[in-house]
């Protein structure tokens, strides 16, 4: 998918969602608990990739830029005979 079509496919999305909040305070009660589980089911989404990516970079990095040597992994080789 080229640039201009992902920007015309966010731009489509977010003029949907801008049309859905605006018709919401008239909308039946179910379609707005069906709207805010799926709100919810995004911002989890969101809030659990930002953990997993946080807690990877802590790791990996230990936040101030040097890599963490203690970690690393140690290659275990057979003994000869």
């Amino acid at each position: 998918m080229s640039s201009q079509g992902f920007q015309k496919e966010m731009q489509t999305i977010g003029e949907k969602l801008l049309l859905k909040l605006q018709k919401l305070p008239k909308a039946d009660p179910v379609e707005i608990v069906s709207f805010c589980v799926v709100l919810l089911f995004i911002v989890t989404v969101l809030v659990l990739m930002i953990v997993a990516c946080s807690c990877c970079c802590y790791s990996c990095c230990s936040c101030d830029g040097r890599p963490d040597h203690r970690r690393r992994k140690i290659q275990v080789r057979p003994t000869a005979h």
